[in-house]
């Protein structure tokens, strides 16, 4: 089982795509997944939690259980799934959502 930090992690990896990428319909709904995660096994919404940023660090604040927390993680770790994107662009083409006809 993942923890929420990890929940969190991978959230924030994928919301970091979603945010580069709007029309990418795959990396939105990876986001939605672990949104969801987030509901169901710790009762946390993603307008709960406020992501700051510097040089260095995304933080990451939410409150749980009545306590306010903060996680951090390094930009370079949250950003290596967009850099991977970036460098290899044709391996992550985007593919329309299939349609009843």
């Amino acid at each position: 089982m993942n923890s929420l930090q990890d929940t969190i992690y991978n959230w924030l990896t994928i919301k970091v795509v979603c945010d580069a990428r709007p029309d990418d319909s795959a990396a939105f709904e990876t986001k939605e997944l672990f949104e969801e995660m987030m509901v169901e096994n710790y009762g946390i919404t993603a307008s709960d939690l406020l992501i700051e940023t510097d040089e260095d660090m995304y933080y990451v604040h939410y409150e749980r259980d009545g306590e306010k927390k903060k996680t951090r993680f390094p930009r370079e770790l949250i950003e290596v799934m967009l850099n991977q994107i970036n460098m290899e662009p044709d391996k992550f083409c985007n593919f329309p959502e299939e349609t009843d006809s």
